[in-house]
Parts: structure tokens; sequence; C-alpha cells
């Protein structure tokens, strides 16, 4: 027996009443989605094991050690900032957490009023976590959250690799973590302005992003960026001419398997932001996931193979990186031959993104962060309005558009959609989780 009855708590056994039975039912879809966020909140924490061996097996052997320590210390780094801070700043002014008790302690955002509506701009409720912020919900939240500010926060470790000096590194952790991917978080996540855009202007569903194409992985691209152009390129990168030179990693071995536990923990990453393990799409979700990194992958591998002759290791992990960081964004809102496209378009972009970073932009990325997560991270959101199964998005795309600019302009914004008009943008609240819901 798996439960009976008297599992349920009544004030009568023999005469049990309907709302006392429906408030354990309540009850128990409440605790399944606490305990469905947690755990894929685990799996993503997981990823930064994943992170850490990609990065330090395509670096070179005497800088494995700085390497690695870079990718552990940068996961406390940004949870401390985000803890004292980010969190608030990002979801302070959620609203209700339906899929996580409704509780609705974050609700104060600041905002300002332009063009005759209201525009949020960060959250002001939950620094340290203390006060009515002490909740179950918002504990859950927290943890979740935190995880994938500090994936953004990972993804330039490996593009400023070889070259970063340590007080540099965390002072950056600090930063990232505190105010750049919390504040782009909230304009799309936590109620801020780019969610609204629906609502305010009739554009949409304002910038959508079911797991973070951009929030997450766009930021830390763009972050990514910005810091190899600061820092310069490795000494030997460049030739007196400009032409680049191939650094080998020391260790293709490690960045394969890593790629394979940031493959599994994408499985928490993207089907845990439904918030939700009541909500059967995470079938979908997941399905669509897998499909898209395998397309990235292979296509990857082709394009290589045909323009040098052989594939290449390197290229295939980045291509399954790329086709992974492609589709999260639409991964709830697409069927499985759009998460292939999607993840195809990844795998051609991935490869002649890393050839025009490198070639043209003269920008050293010792792991092709940039071209990975910033480059796919701006393909997937665009693509959520691109390639809806639906076609509900209407004008998302000017949306997207919008939230992409603002990203690459200052490398750290909130935001993704929590609209809900009609009985079609309810369907939206419903896939979205937090999304949505906060």
């Amino acid at each position: 027996m798996t439960g009976t009855a008297k599992d349920v708590t009544v004030k009568d056994a023999a005469n049990p009443t309907l709302p006392e039975v429906m408030d354990t039912v309540g009850h128990n879809k409440v605790s399944v989605n606490m305990v469905w966020t947690l755990i894929t909140g685990f799996l993503v924490m997981f990823m930064q094991a994943g992170f850490a061996a990609v990065e330090t097996g395509f670096c070179r052997a005497k800088n494995a050690a700085h390497t690695m320590s870079m990718n552990f210390m940068v996961y406390p780094l940004g949870m401390f900032a985000y803890w004292v801070c980010g969190f608030a700043l990002q979801m302070g002014g959620l609203g209700a957490m339906a899929t996580l008790g409704g509780n609705t302690v974050l609700d104060s955002e600041f905002t300002i009023n332009l063009f005759g509506h209201s525009m949020g701009l960060f959250g002001m409720k939950g620094f340290f976590l203390t006060g009515t912020t002490y909740d179950v919900g918002v504990f859950a939240l927290f943890l979740f959250q935190m995880v994938f500010m500090d994936t953004a926060v990972t993804i330039p470790t490996g593009a400023m690799a070889e070259r970063w000096k340590w007080a540099s590194f965390c002072v950056f952790g600090l930063f990232m973590g505190a105010f750049v991917d919390p504040i782009f978080a909230n304009w799309v996540w936590g109620a801020g302005w780019l969610s609204a855009l629906g609502t305010n202007f009739h554009l949409g569903h304002g910038h959508v992003d079911f797991a973070g194409s951009s929030v997450v992985h766009m930021v830390g691209g763009v972050a990514a960026l910005a810091g190899a152009i600061v820092l310069g390129p490795r000494i030997g990168k460049f030739t007196k001419s400009g032409e680049p030179v191939a650094i080998p990693g020391h260790h293709l071995p490690m960045a394969i398997i890593g790629t394979f536990i940031l493959a599994f923990g994408w499985f928490g990453f993207n089907p845990g932001s439904t918030l939700a393990g009541t909500d059967l799409r995470i079938s979908v979700v997941a399905t669509n996931t897998m499909m898209a990194g395998t397309a990235g992958a292979l296509v990857a591998m082709i394009i290589v193979w045909m323009k040098f002759g052989k594939p290449d290791p390197g290229m295939m992990v980045n291509g399954m990186l790329a086709g992974l960081v492609a589709i999260t964004a639409p991964c709830a809102f697409v069927n499985s031959p759009g998460a292939v496209i999607i993840g195809a378009v990844a795998g051609v972009l991935v490869v002649f993104g890393v050839f025009f970073i490198e070639g043209t932009l003269k920008v050293d990325d010792p792991v092709g962060a940039i071209a990975v997560h910033g480059i796919n991270g701006a393909w997937g959101v665009l693509s959520v309005g691109l390639l809806e199964l639906e076609m509900i998005v209407d004008d998302d795309q000017v949306d997207q558009i919008v939230g992409v600019i603002l990203k690459t302009a200052r490398t750290g914004t909130p935001g993704d959609g929590h609209v809900s008009i009609s009985p079609i943008e309810h369907r939206y609240d419903v896939l979205s989780g937090h999304r949505e819901t906060c």
C-alpha cells in the first residue's frame, strides 16, 4: 500500500469532510511541486561540475588548477552575492508563487511610469532571505533561481580562462551574482518591464524565455565577450599578422565527460522551470531538450568534417551545448521537429560563430563560450517567436528582439514573461510556472 484514508488528517476519521479532503489534495500537489523544484535545482547545481570539466579540459595543463579553482569558487561567490541582494532584486516583486503554495510575500517592485504604463525595474524584498520571506516556497524558489544565476556567472570563466587575475575574478563573481544577472532576470521573470510588453504595448506576450536562453546563457555569453575583449588574448594566440594560432586543450576526454554532465543537468534546467512536477508537459520539455542537443552535435560534426576532412571532438562538444542552449527558451512551446530545427541551426551557428569571433573579431575564447552561450542564447530566444507550435506568440518576435538588444548592450537585465490576459495566455502561465504565475 502507498497510502490510505488513514493518512489523511481529519477531525473525525469516520466522517471526513470534503474541505478536509481537498486541503490534503492541495497540500500534496504543492508538496509534489516543491520536491520537483528542489530536485531539479540539485541537478542544475551539479552542472557546475560539468562546466569545470569542460573548461579545464579545453585549457592547457599548466592552467588546470587555476581554471578548476575558478569554476569551484564562482559557485560560493555568486551564491553569497545572490543571497545578500541578488534574489531580492530579481524576485522581490514577483507576486504569488502559484505552484509553490501561492504565498504573496514577494510583493515589492520598484517601478517607473513611462508612456502611461508602469515599468518594473527591480525587486525590493528578500534581502538576506529575512523577515516575511522566511517561507518554504520562497526558499525553494531561491535555491532554484540561485543555481540558474550561478550558471550565468560561470559561463565567462571559460572565455577568460588562462589569463585572469584571481582578485579580478572574485570581484566579477560577486558583481554578476548581486546585480547583473538578477536585474535582467527581474525584467523577464520577476514582474519586470520586458515581461509586460504584451500587456502594456500589445506586443504579443512580452519577452518570453521559458528556462533561460537569454536570461542565463546570453547574459553569460555577452559578459564573456566583454571580459575577453578587456583582458585581451593569451600570449601566442595570434601571429603578428593577426592570424589565430590553435592552442589545444590538454584533456579532451575530461571535456567530453563534462559535456555529458551538463546534458544530464539540463534535464533539471529546462523541465524544472515549470516549478511544477504536476505539469505533465515536463515530458515534452525534456524530450525537446534532448533532441535539440542531439541535432546540434550532429550538425556541428558534419560541418567540420566536410570543411576539414575529419570531425573535431571539441566542436562536437560545443555543437551539443549550443543545441541545448538554444532550446532552453522555446522548449515548452515547440514540437520535436521544431526542437531538431532549433538544435540544427545552433550547430551551424556555433561552428561559424567560433571562426568569426576568433578570426574576424580577434577575440580569444579558449572554450568557445561566446559562440555557444552568447550567439545561441540569442538564437534560442528569437526562435520562440519563429517556431512556436500554435503560433500564440503573435508579435512576440518584436519583444524578443528588444530583449536581445538590451541584453547585448547591458550584459545584465532581468526578465521573462508572466502575462495572463486571455485563455490562450493562461496556458502560458501553466507551462511557464514561475515565469508566468510568479
